[in-house]
């Protein structure tokens, strides 16, 4: 007799997000695996339907990039998690937490920067409107995990200084910025330059002056060397021909990964960006928004990329030790979703 695996589903958002969920699941062979782009209840749900909120990882770009990915690699599609009951779910962010997960065991994985504090976001916190409304600086907020894994111990206490419950904190490092020396063995055309790795502030409606940004670059080049990578948000011709206008020299890169590019310049610049803890890791100087004491205290652990090891043996405790929440609401849940499958197979 073969006993059913537990599963799994991971919610992913960004490409970045995404491929930080499949090595995670790569390290939890033992159970079934299932994968969902980013997704929201109510009228959340409705919004990213007719599209308006195709700026965020819900929709437009970052969606079809999540679901491509996921075909690419021959993993399993549970679009919004309906199909099973899930024994655990990893999300990569929990400014939103769909209502049909709260009953499983959540594991929250920090996926880079998070938005720095301001008065909107401490006035959402004060008012206790919706997370999402004051953006990543709410990261971790809900509560509503079991466990937070995160980048770094100068992560760790900063999430503490927001009033997260240090119980449920773990620093393990996060997949993707945890070997960074990894991109000095890839090839880049160019050297000894200035990187410009710009944002998608204006895409996503906050306020940037991209010209100060481009002669503040140009002024720290002097003689070197200017290269600007777009940010995936962005759109490619318009902000291109706004960087030639005021820097006609500078070269303009998009659609390839920034990585290597941080491990061939000199120096990068850039605003408020997870890719300042590559350029960190790996001894550049950076000029950005975050002084420079500030970023060596955030950056990522380097354990030569077993972070998502490390998440794996923290699920698997949750999954095997933890008790089960709500119980009386997740045997109901496994009843409907016993009867949904062979509803399923009659219609077949």
């Amino acid at each position: 007799m073969t006993t059913e695996k537990k599963k799994i589903l991971y919610i992913c958002g960004s490409l970045n997000q995404t491929t930080q969920m499949h090595k995670i699941s790569l390290e939890l062979p033992e159970y079934e695996a299932w994968f969902t782009p980013y997704y929201a209840d109510g009228f959340l749900k409705f919004l990213t339907r007719i599209g308006i909120l195709d700026f965020t990882i819900m929709g437009g770009v970052f969606k079809k990039r999540t679901i491509a990915y996921l075909k690419k690699h021959n993993l399993k599609l549970d679009y919004e998690g309906k199909q099973n009951h899930y024994d655990l779910v990893f999300t990569c962010q929990d400014l939103i937490i769909p209502k049909n997960i709260r009953y499983s065991k959540i594991i929250l994985v920090q996926e880079g920067m998070v938005d720095p504090e301001t008065f909107w976001s401490k006035l959402v916190r004060k008012l206790h409107l919706p997370r999402w409304a004051a953006s990543t600086s709410m990261t971790g907020q809900s509560d509503l995990y079991d466990i937070f894994c995160v980048a770094s111990e100068g992560f760790k206490e900063l999430f503490i200084e927001k009033g997260l419950n240090p119980d449920k904190i773990r620093v393990t490092g996060i997949p993707n910025f945890d070997n960074c020396a990894e991109y000095l063995k890839e090839d880049f055309p160019h050297k000894n330059f200035v990187l410009v790795a710009t944002s998608d502030m204006r895409e996503t409606f906050k306020y940037e002056n991209r010209k100060k940004l481009i002669f503040k670059a140009l002024e720290i080049a002097g003689e070197k060397k200017v290269i600007f990578k777009l940010h995936p948000n962005e759109n490619v011709k318009k902000r291109t021909a706004e960087i030639k206008k005021y820097a006609p020299d500078a070269l303009v890169y998009y659609g390839i990964p920034i990585e290597p590019m941080i491990a061939h310049c000199d120096t990068l610049v850039t605003r408020y960006s997870s890719v300042i803890f590559v350029a960190s890791a790996l001894g550049k100087k950076v000029y950005s928004d975050i002084d420079e004491k500030t970023i060596r205290k955030l950056t990522p652990i380097q354990n030569g990329g077993t972070s998502a090891k490390n998440i794996a043996e923290e699920a698997r405790k949750l999954i095997e030790l933890s008790p089960q929440k709500f119980q009386k609401h997740f045997s109901e849940n496994k009843f409907r979703f016993y009867f949904r499958k062979k509803l399923a197979k009659v219609r077949n």
